[in-house]
């Protein structure tokens, strides 16, 4: 059967694809696919749910100010577009016409699948466009959806309904009651525990039992995905239900939203994924599944940009460009020499700002990860002129190259020695924590007994877990953090996300956190409080240095951040730096502290997760070209 040409079959409203190994009914012209063979079940997917609710893709989108719309996309024409022994490529496209009139979409679509003979799955792609004339609109979200034939094993829609299962704080977080798998009763479940970045993101799925069959969606590449490596997406719904998130506002907030104006003008591929499939007959071999299915993303990778896709939009490798170089880091309070940024992240982004590519969602990003000397060759470059960007572990702050990149198709652009000069005015005087942009290295408590999800009891993302904001109060019940520098340890003493406090009637109240530290000496001149935020959400944040009055006050913002991070379990969202001047004035010989802040009340989700916070000494005497480079 691997070896059996692929085949396409019309019946009535439907297309049947196969191969042998999987066969995928879709329905026409719509795109929605209704069933996927495969391992001895007739259907994949959820057969209680409608035809348009099994396999589809959907966006989020808006009007400049309106409300958000949650719209499947339905194509109107169906075509083949390749057809042979070997490969079978269908569209399914909906074209967005200016003239008409009615609120609509102003985005053409054309969603493909591809089936190719002797392979275990199948691949999905979009074409977004916009065509000169359309209305203005916001993008939010798009993604494909697999809901899958129903288990009893993970929590069902079922459960999530009032009288199965008890709603939390979080909307998408509940506590299961009466589940029908008996052994969930007492967890909680939520969508967001299951978040990953898009670099982490390359596969995952589900297996299911009687048969044994996996189902995984693999990204070869993030390229397409907006906010770059770090973005954090969704992977599933309740259900089960499996998605490919192709671009999403989660963990940032409205800050990366996809704005076109009037008559801009737009193309995008997303994709291709695969869906692989493999299936076992003996329970003792179903972890191999998910161990076969991350050899499967490897090879997906190594044969990225792929060679058998049809749309001339889809560049091929050899239509491609790359760049290369070796990034150093130049800081004289570190090292007299340049020192290579060891496991930096370097990529080319249409953002032409320092730190912008984490909120960049029109264009492709293209990443990678330097080696132990901060050499890096990032391959499989679409032509055309990109800002080059970067962030190295240990320092803080974005590179940006002052020089842009050209790429064009079959060049190797040599960038050569590069360098990153990160914010820096002085000597460190004290420092909390590591600059790695998440609060990971801080402490992380227990779940409460009451919302354990058994996933991630023994998990190093022990954060996934809900409720954990209000570990801050049982740790705390009246008086707040106070850390000092050089006792207490940041791993055990400072609590990974500065929340509000439960109070008395179930009241959330403003907390400052206390930092204490011993200057020996003090210079005259402006210190600096280097603070680097992994997260905030809804903060109104203070900083005050020995008194908390207007005199001592050094810092202030109002209603900081959207990412929700906090309630979704998260350790980082939309990094952010802020230098604030102290002046010696301020400080004293001897003892001294810094106050922070949480002064929104009232708010149990409301957060700021610190990065890394580093006092400076005011500029010494030296220049950088004393450096040996």
């Amino acid at each position: 059967m691997a070896n059996e040409k692929v085949s396409l079959i019309t019946q009535g409203p439907y297309v049947i694809l196969g191969n042998g190994l999987v066969k995928l009914t879709i329905l026409k012209p719509q795109g929605y696919i209704t069933g996927i063979k495969y391992g001895g079940m007739d259907n994949l997917l959820d057969l209680k749910s409608s035809e348009s609710s099994r396999g589809y893709w959907v966006i989020n989108w808006s009007l400049p100010g309106g409300q958000d719309t949650y719209q499947l996309f339905r194509g109107a024409e169906y075509s083949v577009i390749q057809m042979s022994n070997d490969r079978l490529e269908v569209s399914f496209k909906s074209t967005y016409d200016p003239s008409t009139p009615g609120i609509k979409l102003p985005l053409s679509v054309d969603t493909r699948f591809i089936l190719k003979c002797g392979v275990s799955g199948f691949h999905c792609y979009a074409i977004y466009e916009r065509p000169p004339g359309c209305q203005p609109f916001d993008l939010a979200q798009t993604r494909m959806v697999f809901k899958l034939r129903r288990e009893k094993i993970m929590p069902m829609p079922e459960d999530l309904l009032p009288d199965t299962g008890k709603q939390l704080i979080v909307p998408e977080s509940v506590l299961l009651i009466n589940p029908i798998n008996p052994d969930l009763k007492g967890e909680v479940d939520d969508k967001y525990q299951y978040s990953m970045d898009n670099k982490d993101g390359g596969v995952h799925g589900w297996i299911s039992s009687g048969p044994i069959i996996g189902f995984w969606v693999i990204f070869p590449s993030n390229e397409f995905g907006n906010g770059g490596p770090t973005k954090q997406n969704l992977t599933v719904h309740t259900g089960p239900s499996c998605l490919a998130m192709f671009h999403g506002t989660h963990y940032i907030g409205n800050d990366i939203l996809a704005h076109f104006e009037k008559g801009e003008t737009w193309r995008k591929v997303f994709g291709p994924i695969f869906v692989y499939l493999n299936s076992t007959a003996d329970v003792s071999n179903a972890y191999n599944l998910w161990t076969d299915a991350k050899k499967q993303r490897l090879l997906e990778e190594a044969a990225w940009p792929y060679d058998f896709v049809s749309s001339s939009y889809y560049l091929p490798a050899k239509e491609s460009g790359s760049a290369s170089g070796r990034l150093f880091v130049k800081d004289r309070y570190v090292s007299d020499s340049l020192i290579p940024a060891k496991s930096a992240y370097v990529g080319l982004s249409a953002a032409r700002t320092e730190g912008a590519w984490q909120i960049e969602s029109k264009d492709y990003q293209f990443w990678v990860e330097a080696d132990s000397n901060g050499s890096f060759t990032i391959k499989n470059v679409i032509p055309g002129v990109y800002g080059l960007h970067g962030w190295v572990p240990g320092f803080i702050g974005d590179y940006l190259e002052k020089a842009q990149v050209t790429i064009s198709a079959g060049s190797e652009t040599q960038l050569g020695h590069l360098t990153f000069v990160p914010l820096r005015d002085g000597p460190n005087v004290r420092e909390i924590g590591f600059p790695d942009r998440t609060a990971i290295g801080y402490f992380v408590p227990d779940v409460n007994p009451m919302y354990v999800n058994k996933l991630f009891l023994y998990s190093p993302e022990k954060f996934r877990q809900y409720g954990l904001w209000d570990r801050y109060t049982d740790i705390h019940p009246e008086l707040d953090q106070v850390f000092t520098i050089g006792i207490s340890d940041p791993k055990k003493d400072w609590f990974f996300a500065h929340t509000d406090r439960k109070g008395v009637d179930v009241k959330y109240l403003q907390t400052t956190w206390k930092i204490q530290f011993n200057l020996d000496s003090l210079t005259s001149g402006i210190y600096k409080l280097r603070l680097a935020i992994a997260s905030a959400t809804r903060s109104d944040f203070k900083v005050h240095v020995n008194y908390m009055d207007v005199e001592h006050l050094v810092f202030q913002v109002l209603n900081l951040g959207t990412d929700n991070t906090v309630s979704r379990h998260g350790i980082y969202g939309l990094y952010r730096l802020f230098s604030i001047a102290v002046s010696s004035s301020l400080l004293v010989k001897g003892d001294n502290s810094i106050f922070l802040t949480q002064a929104r009340g009232g708010d149990a989700l409301c957060g700021i997760l610190y990065d890394y916070l580093r006092l400076e000494a005011p500029a010494t005497s030296g220049r950088y070209e004393s450096l040996n480079e």
